[in-house]
């Protein structure tokens, strides 16, 4: 069962005018031990904590090789590269093709657990100058994926993540994103994401929610930046 990924890369940020907002995207490489919390990375900080953060969404970890994607779509001779979707981990071989909802990694003294995709939001627009950029993102499922923190510790760059558990009725997190960003009131799609008992509080709700009402929110201000 274990399997061992090591990092490109661990980041972290505080909060500041970047781009013309305030956000903590804007991170740093950090090469030596640092103390995992449950609410992420210590000294990593958070500008919006109703829509980031918290304990569903402490780390934020993004495939490397997207960039080469997103190089050749939008040729703006700008430098893409990571930490540039504001992620705390870097990774080559882990993409939401292979990674699933309520993946356990132990990652040197603490433990993390794959708890939802990422949802990009407006602030991708902003920070690489593309208009509907986390549209696109949405759409071809190219989000990286969020963890909640099951054991705090010691983590290092140089630590690999070690696959230690994966539930017997596990999506990936591709499935999960074609699912909720896709067919957005597809049931047996939304059913699917009810029994992964280990997605995100604030997911869960959501599906429940599409699955009673036939409805779905609305993403303008996320994805966009207003209603």
């Amino acid at each position: 069962m274990i399997k061992k990924h090591y990092l490109n890369g661990v980041f972290q940020g505080k909060v500041k005018h970047y781009c013309g907002m305030l956000t903590a995207m804007e991170k740093s490489l950090v090469d030596q031990d640092i103390l995992l919390f449950f609410d992420g990375l210590e000294g990593d900080e958070c500008a919006d904590k109703k829509n980031h953060g918290g304990p569903d969404r402490a780390l934020h970890q993004y495939p490397q090789e997207h960039y080469s994607y997103w190089r050749k779509k939008y040729d703006l001779g700008v430098n893409w590269q990571e930490p540039g979707m504001g992620e705390n981990l870097s990774s080559t071989g882990m993409t939401e093709d292979n990674v699933c909802i309520g993946d356990r990694y132990r990652w040197g003294e603490a433990i993390i657990e794959v708890s939802q995709p990422r949802s990009p939001c407006f602030k991708l627009n902003k920070q690489w100058g593309v208009e509907n950029f986390s549209v696109h993102m949405q759409e071809i499922s190219r989000c990286g994926w969020l963890y909640r923190v099951i054991q705090p510790g010691v983590v290092n760059v140089n630590l690999p993540l070690e696959l230690i558990e994966r539930v017997p009725n596990a999506i990936t997190v591709k499935q999960a994103c074609d699912i909720y960003f896709g067919s957005p009131l597809e049931v047996n799609g939304l059913l699917k994401l009810k029994a992964q008992q280990r997605l995100a509080d604030s997911w869960m709700k959501k599906v429940i929610q599409r699955i009673e009402t036939g409805k779905v929110e609305n993403w303008n201000f996320r994805l966009l930046g207003h209603a």
